[in-house]
């Protein structure tokens, strides 16, 4: 099942259409995927999409995905020990670049990665910044050559692209052999809902998050005569003591009503609501 095939399930039960994911989650991957429904999915961009994953990496070979679901490009002899791979894990802690798998859907002129990869056609793959705030080895089998992996990262990451690196940098070759996200910004696991549970709209509903729960941003109440202001998308006086450029969200009778930027001494209206 894609992130998208959830979306779909999750349209057919409520029988609305107005449903995304806030990031894709490989099809042969398990684990959280947050999904914004309604007006909501205007507050996607805003949200906290740093990733926390636990990665089983096989060590040996090399695929054409970086995972499970590729072809074998090559295999390796060697055999690696524990105080290697702890001793390499550092050089991939910390803001690093990445080149992304040609297995992907990233857009290169329009098109994505993996149709260029399926045709057999070369295209040229830009490196990008990305951050690895925790990179832990949980586990390791020195007979079976895996490893158990607790990575936390930024918006962006490949665990594909990082096991595949891991390897090259070992000379022994690496693949992802197994990826359970277990955060995505605030959400958790522990608090995840299966997606068999979910089969009726009234199920769906009842386990709603309201937005400004988990929205890591400042939040401005708006009074009578501010709400009106930001419905025609006026600006606003800036309470805040910040006066640079960062997003707020603005409330009122306890509900998202706008989403605004600061800018000095102003609040400039970015999005309006109505009630969320």
């Amino acid at each position: 099942m894609t992130s998208h095939d959830v979306v779909s399930v999750l349209r057919k039960v409520t029988k609305i259409k107005q449903i995304g994911h806030t990031g894709t989650l490989d099809p042969f991957a398990q684990g959280v995927l947050p999904v914004c429904i309604g007006k909501a999915t205007r507050l996607i961009e805003y949200l906290n999409d740093d990733k926390e994953y636990i990665a089983l990496v096989q060590f040996g070979k090399n695929t054409d995905t970086y995972d499970t679901e590729g072809q074998v490009t090559a295999s390796f002899d060697k055999k690696i020990t524990e105080k290697e791979l702890r001793s390499l894990l550092p050089e991939f802690t910390g803001e690093i670049s990445q080149l992304p798998p040609v297995y992907s859907a990233i857009k290169v002129n329009g098109k994505k990665l993996y149709d260029y990869a399926r045709k057999g056609e070369n295209v040229e793959i830009k490196p990008r910044k990305i951050t690895i705030f925790k990179l832990e080895l949980q586990e390791f089998n020195e007979e079976k050559q895996y490893a158990k992996l607790l990575i936390s990262c930024s918006k962006g990451t490949y665990i594909r692209s990082l096991a595949y690196d891991i390897g090259q940098k070992l000379n022994c070759g690496a693949y992802l052999s197994g990826l359970t996200r277990t955060k995505a910004g605030k959400f958790e696991i522990e608090n995840s809902v299966p997606l068999e549970n979910l089969k009726t709209k009234d199920e769906v509903i009842n386990k709603l998050i309201m937005p400004a729960d988990v929205l890591d941003l400042p939040v401005i109440e708006l009074s009578e005569e501010e709400r009106e202001r930001v419905s025609h998308g006026m600006s606003i006086a800036n309470p805040l003591p910040d006066k640079n450029l960062h997003i707020v969200i603005l409330i009122y009778s306890g509900k998202i009503y706008a989403v605004g930027q600061v800018e000095l001494n102003k609040i400039i209206v970015k999005k309006v609501f109505g009630d969320l």
